[in-house]
């Protein structure tokens, strides 16, 4: 009887411990950062009682000469405020409505804000995240609507001899109809994967939101990876838990990623129901991705009908590209769509490739913002060019 209670009470004394752990663990700092008020400023805390200096690093912060910021492309650094001995506070002036990202910088060196939960990965990069909503962030938002399915899909690719994921979203709906849907074919930059447009660039969002506010048409959306060497995004394939890097050292591929183009198309056609034609297809994409989607939809002229080109890296080089592209054109589109921001690293390029475009005659929709190479742009980029299409 006596070995029994000891053995119950060593097992409640070990529970006990790992229950102590856990709490630990998750509520070792009780306070909130990252919290957005209700004047649309924003408040930042961290505990750091032996810390020198505390700054926030954000895309919202104004950029000056004198704080650069090693690695944290397009962001500025401002100074935290030590309120008590361990307590470092900050809070924003009022922001402008859009999804924002941030760091903090703790006596040089940089971290996540490990208060506000709400972490992205954009390929090798971290960073916390908040919304202010309000205005064109209230489609980045997931809104009380109905809501379709998003699919983290694996297809064989026979051109690059190995199976490949891609993200597939379908509109409410239909699981519960025998419709057909067009579809969206949406193509990511050189340091993303078929998960950026999900996360940074909330594209499932944007277009339920504008589907829901009847903006949109109803449609399939395409998010595949854009990297050859790659089988899906860092730690969800055979590769396991990696450090990704933007080009990894790896034998020259069996195929480009645009000839191995139509087996995503083969797989989407022969899994969902879709309008299988050039009239029920789009494809648009953001740096390297815009270039593929300015190729692919050259290369292969009768299969889109919409073409995006966000900050696109890509022109006309040869006189096979301008053969191909002026088939393309003959043969028709309903859209040639192209968006840049003017302090965009790839700006001159664009400016080239419309001249080039202007020379040939062919005809060609244009946006142009304010900003540089970052989502800000190409958020709004998706949230314009999806209400055009598939009318």
């Amino acid at each position: 009887m006596k070995r029994i209670n000891i053995a119950l009470l060593v097992f409640f004394f070990v529970g006990a411990l790992n229950s102590q752990a856990q709490q630990n663990l998750f509520g070792g700092q009780d306070i909130k950062s990252g919290v957005v008020n209700d004047d649309q400023t924003v408040t930042f805390r961290f505990i750091g009682p032996h810390a020198k200096s505390v700054q926030v690093a954000g895309d919202f912060v104004e950029i000056v000469a004198d704080n650069p910021i090693g690695g944290l492309v397009g962001t500025g650094l401002v100074n935290m405020t030590k309120e008590t001995d361990s307590l470092w506070t900050y809070t924003s002036r009022p922001l402008q409505s859009d999804l924002y990202s941030y760091l903090f910088v703790v006596d040089g060196i940089a971290t996540i804000d490990i208060n506000n939960v709400h972490v992205y990965r954009d390929f090798a990069t971290i960073s916390n995240v908040f919304v202010i909503g309000n205005g064109q962030a209230d489609l980045y938002k997931v809104n009380d609507i109905p809501h379709g399915t998003l699919a983290h899909r694996w297809y064989k690719s026979t051109s690059l001899g190995v199976d490949r994921r891609v993200n597939i979203y379908t509109p409410p709906g239909y699981e519960s109809s025998d419709r057909r849907y067009p579809v969206l074919y949406l193509l990511h930059g050189s340091g993303g994967d078929e998960n950026e447009w999900v996360t940074f660039g909330r594209a499932v969002q944007i277009v339920e939101n504008l589907i829901h506010q009847g903006k949109a048409e109803p449609m399939i959306l395409v998010i595949p990876n854009g990297h050859v060497h790659m089988q899906a995004a860092p730690g969800e394939s055979s590769w396991g838990y990696y450090k990704p890097e933007h080009f990894r050292n790896r034998p020259p591929a069996a195929a480009t990623y645009e000839q191995s183009f139509p087996e995503i198309i083969d797989f989407v056609d022969s899994n969902y129901r879709t309008l299988a034609n050039k009239e029920g297809r789009a494809i648009a994409g953001l740096s390297m991705g815009g270039g593929h989607s300015m190729r692919i939809s050259r290369m292969y002229e009768n299969t889109f009908d919409y073409v995006g080109l966000f900050s696109a890296a890509g022109a006309v080089t040869t006189d096979q590209d301008a053969a191909e592209l002026k088939k393309q054109f003959d043969n028709g589109l309903k859209l040639y769509w192209m968006g840049i921001g003017t302090a965009d690293i790839l700006y001159n390029s664009s400016v080239q490739y419309r001249a080039k475009m202007d020379e040939m005659g062919l005809k060609y929709t244009y946006v142009e913002t304010e900003h540089a190479h970052i989502w800000k742009c190409w958020r709004i980029y998706l949230s314009l060019f999806t209400p055009l299409l598939f009318k």
